[in-house]
């Protein structure tokens, strides 16, 4: 404890110390301008449009090498001051034209007329996430796809954050309509914690979950700049967790970007919806507002506010698959284990044949059964304990009767920038999101009331960056829709008294069976009841007597019955209740520093990061009831870039060194090459490596799921409840229960037991390492048709996976009602308690999988500019798991291996008509979690829309739809089912152009 202290406190003086230094060293080099420099150059003008003279709003003037810039007023007029001599160079750009250089010679210039030009010039993006300095598009050393204003304006989706899928590489999952989650390069999950994404530099990862969120708390379709996306790995630059790609999202600075703009949208969904599987009754009404205004003051500062908000009638699982399909006695069309997908309370299945087991409990049964037939308890106990082998679940509610479908998201925020120098710019950053949501993780969550909040402090320089911010979040009133489900059902019966009157009926039935087919003797004869359990008609019958006794006075959705008792589950956190009791967060400091203006010959750049975890779910989530739990990370990465040859040749280089305190530390390099074959043709190679902590869920999760337990790979966890003792792994005890439902002789049932593989040695989890390869080509053929292709290969080693696990643990009280306590030593008579499995005696773990595992792919995709400004588009995506699936573990490769998107679009079909028109397709595909695992069906949408400018308003108005043929899919297994949007928008901007 006393090093980690002391290790915080280094860190923590050396980035003081940092900042104190750059800006000393900035302060020096601006000082000129205000001690020696007495002059001050002025510039102003108007920028306007070459083609027709008018006036250019919003255009971005900036001092080349310096934070100083303006952008142009309502009239195009502009006035810029610096405080340093001529000769100086501005830059002129603005989304959609050519940017000029100009350079200024005198003191003071007015009246300068700046003519842009209209020009769609493909492989001219400037981007900063390759190598975390500027560079062409065309030139960095990995891939990289980039959305722009105009393509985030452009896009045909209801948001910008949706259109993320039509991008190279990009893999995405729907919880909730305001929840997606992107991925790249296989395993995918509806909670990617291989991926990192970033809005302003900040972390977007909820603390207790470990993966980003979506666009919950990211800035609205008013405020983003650019997106910025790397698949593959980027750790050596970003360090932990970058590990499957990074996602960049970048707000509008309020200096670049000043007025005020907002955006009406209104729509529809769950056009055609099916009220019978519980969609709601017809189509829904969807509303998102979003407003934001920016002002700068005096040259010197500036700021900007933003708020949205949105709503709709979520998506609903009506997913009513069997996940215990395999339970089916051979012969039923029912299964007495049916566990649907989006069913809630019939999680964890318990075995009837247990019922017969302990002395006691089946004395019990057999004389409630003698006390409603008069038949000696002799004669019933023999039929109690002749009950089947056979696994039965409780009768599950409904996901629309359970989860809140109330989707909506309020997010408000805003910034604070100072310039203090010319060089210097200091700036304060909050993001504040809130809202109901759906999440798929081992359970279906509903995400009610959450919220998240950030906070930035940041010090920009031309050559440096020092930032700290913090990520806070609070779950609300967020819960677990199976925890309710079966909150209800033991609020009517508890489950144990549940299970006992279902074989007490069982038993009771088997027994009037046998009667009947011994002319009214109830004498217990082994082959009539033999002959009786074989027979599917008969033993159908038993279990459907069973479960409409069980039921018979069962809590009905829609009575003031089960909205009492959906109440009561609400009204305590887990375990004791449904909600969660979180409000962990994580503080963040990094700084940057480049050599550019001290070194000459190469390009150098440094950072370094500390980080601090705190989990707060107060035992809701982790372990961490005692107190909370903090975990310490810190790293630094050193990067070299040098051109060669005339510059044709382009070689990067950088590592990092990572160190979490539960871990040793990681060292991490990067190499790539760049090599121009001719201009505007470039070929890329790049070696990376990259490597992923366990996350906080991984090292400390204690999570009741009902079905089993989720445990944290550190080793503590495992002692706690003696994982090793008299466990098996989960696969083996489900081919001992397949043989023993099979078994038809005593001898075949002894033999079952040959199935079972013991587990008896905890491997504590470990950091995951990647090495990738690749390979690609980007070139831009005769300025009209882009192409960029790609092919990477990974390696990845101690790759992470959960297994899971179940043990001999059970104990019988006074009552005869089964509960979990001692664990037991295998034999005869305990080696069917592994038939039922609860979170009592099932446990799922992190661990590392031992094998080397490795996938491949490749990515093609052009970009052809047609005659009258037509752009059209397009993108193969193949991703192939070379190492085949270990049974033993959830390995959630989860990715079609062949995926298409097809744009075309016009943006200036006429001075005010526009359109876009985009279509992807997937392939079938294997979906594996620990919440639901099955195929995803094929799929192809099609979402279009045309926009109408209204320059007298400074207004667009847009008309369109996401899959606008409806049809309804899953993108997830477990997922919910999604339909149609159609929308209809209008958006004022103070600078339209």
């Amino acid at each position: 404890m006393n090093l980690k202290i002391a290790a915080t406190k280094i860190l923590l003086c050396f980035f003081f110390s940092f900042l104190f230094q750059i800006t000393n060293i900035n302060n020096l080099l601006a000082a000129p301008a205000f001690q020696q420099n007495s002059a001050r150059t002025t510039v102003s003008g108007t920028v306007i449009d070459a083609q027709t003279g008018e006036s250019l709003a919003g255009v971005n003037i900036i001092v080349e090498g310096t934070m100083v810039g303006v952008a142009t007023n309502s009239q195009g007029e502009f006035t810029l001051n610096i405080n340093d001599e001529p000769p100086l160079t501005i830059l002129v750009s603005i989304i959609g034209y050519r940017t000029r250089e100009i350079v200024i010679s005198e003191q003071n210039v007015s009246d300068l007329e700046i003519e842009l030009s209209e020009e769609t010039i493909l492989g001219n993006d400037v981007v900063v996430s390759a190598s975390r300095v500027e560079q062409s598009i065309l030139e960095a050393p990995v891939s990289i796809e980039k959305m722009d204003i105009i393509a985030v304006n452009q896009t045909a989706s209801p948001s910008y954050y949706q259109a993320l899928s039509n991008l190279k590489g990009v893999d995405m999952t729907t919880s909730s309509i305001n929840f997606q989650i992107i991925n790249a390069r296989g395993f995918n999950s509806t909670g990617n914690t291989r991926m990192v994404q970033l809005t302003d530099g900040m972390d977007t990862q909820a603390p207790a979950l470990n993966f980003p969120i979506g666009n919950l708390n990211g800035p609205s379709v008013l405020d983003v700049e650019s997106v910025e996306f790397i698949p593959g790995a980027s750790s050596a630059l970003y360090g932990p967790n970058a590990f499957n790609g990074i996602l960049l999202v970048n707000s509008k600075n309020p200096f670049r970007y000043p007025g005020l703009s907002v955006n009406v949208q209104t729509g529809v969904n769950h056009i055609d919806s099916d009220a019978t599987l519980g969609e709601p009754d017809g189509a829904q009404p969807m509303l998102d507002f979003s407003a934001r205004y920016a002002k700068v003051i005096n040259d010197k500062f500036a700021f900007k506010i933003n708020f949205s908000y949105s709503q709709a009638e979520d998506w609903v699982g009506i997913n009513y698959s069997d996940k215990n399909a395999v339970f089916t006695p051979s012969g039923l069309s029912n299964n007495p284990a049916y566990d649907g997908v989006h069913l809630y309370g019939d999680d964890g299945s318990f075995n009837l044949g247990l019922l017969g087991l302990p002395s006691d409990n089946r004395t019990a049964i057999a004389q409630q059964i003698s006390a409603q037939t008069g038949v000696p308890a002799s004669v019933t106990e023999q039929y109690v304990a002749s009950l089947p082998a056979q696994p039965v679940t409780r009768t599950g509610y409904r996901e629309e009767f359970l989860v809140d479908h109330d989707a909506n998201n309020l997010k408000a925020g805003g910034s604070l920038h100072y310039r203090l120098t010319d060089n210097l710019e200091a700036s304060y950053t909050m993001n504040y999101g809130s809202g109901t949501s759906v999440y798929s993780g081992a359970q279906r969550y509903s995400l009610k009331d959450f919220y998240i909040h950030q906070h930035k402090v940041q010090f920009e320089g031309d050559n440096f960056m020092v930032r700290g911010y913090g990520t806070f979040e609070n779950s609300g009133d967020s819960y677990i829709a199976d925890f309710v489900g079966f909150s209800i059902n033991d609020q009517y019966m508890p489950t144990t008294q549940w299970f006992g009157t279902y074989g007490a009926v069982f038993a009771g039935g088997l027994m009037g069976a046998a009667a009947e087919a011994q002319g009214g003797n109830p004498a217990y004869n082994p082959a009539t009841v033999n002959a009786i359990l074989n027979n599917p008609q008969a033993v159908a019958q038993l279990h459907s007597a069973a479960r409409s006794t069980a039921d018979a006075n069962r809590i009905q959705p829609g009575t003031d019955a089960f909205d009492t008792a959906y109440e009561n589950a609400l009204a305590d956190v887990v375990p004791n209740g449904a909600r969660f009791d979180d409000q962990s967060r994580f503080l963040h400091v990094e700084g940057l520093y480049n050599f550019k203006n001290e070194i000459s010959f190469v390009d150098l750049q440094v950072g370094a990061s500390y980080r601090q975890y705190q989990l707060r779910s107060n035992g809701t989530i982790f372990d961490d009831a005692d107190g909370g739990v903090d975990i310490n990370e810190f790293g630094g990465f050193l990067q070299a870039s040098k051109a060669l040859l005339d510059d044709r040749l382009q070689l990067t280089g950088s590592i990092r060194y990572d160190k979490n305190e539960n871990f040793d530390g990681q060292f991490n390099p990067r190499i790539s090459a760049v090599v121009k074959v001719a201009d505007s043709h470039n070929i890329r190679a790049s070696y990376q490596t990259g490597f992923r902590n366990p996350t906080t869920q991984g090292q400390y999760i204690d999570l009741n799921v009902l079905t089993a337990r989720l445990l944290g790979g550190l080793p503590y966890l495992a002692d706690k409840y003696n994982v090793t003792q008299s466990s098996y792994t989960l696969e083996s005890v489900e081919r001992f229960t397949d043989a023993l439902l099979e078994a038809e002789t005593p001898q075949e049932q002894v033999q079952a037991a040959g199935q079972l593989q013991p587990y008896q040695g905890f491997d504590p989890v470990r950091p995951e390492q990647i090495q990738s390869f690749e390979v690609g080509y980007k070139g831009l053929l005769g300025n009209k048709l882009l192409i960029d292709a790609a092919y990477y290969y990974n390696i990845y080693d101690d790759f992470i996976a959960q297994f899971r696990v179940r043990q001999i643990n059970s104990d019988f009280n006074d009552d005869g009602i089964i509960q979990a306590g001692e664990i037991l030593a295998p034999g005869a008579d305990t080696l069917p308690l592994l038939l039922s499995g609860t979170a009592l005696n099932t446990f799922q773990l992190y661990t590392n999988v031992e094998e080397t595992v490795k996938s491949q792919g490749a990515v093609v995709g052009f970009e052809y500019s047609l005659p009258k400004s037509f752009l059209l588009s397009a993108n193969y995506n193949w991703n192939e798991l070379i190492t085949d699936r270990d049974e033993g573990f959830i390995f959630d490769f989860n990715t079609p291996e062949h995926k298409v998107n097809v744009s075309i679009e016009n943006r200036r079909l006429t001075d005010q008509l526009g359109f876009k028109v985009s279509w992807r397709w997937q392939e079938e595909f294997e979906w594996t979690s620990s919440f639901a695992s099955g195929m995803v069906p094929s799929v192809s949408t099609l979402d279009a829309q045309v926009t109408y400018r209204v320059p007298d308003l400074k207004s667009i108005v847009k008309v369109g739809g996401s899959n606008i043929t409806n049809n309804q899919h899953i993108l997830n297994y477990g997922g919910p089912n999604l339909g149609a949007i159609y929308y209809v928008s209008l958006t004022f901007d103070q600078f339209l152009n």
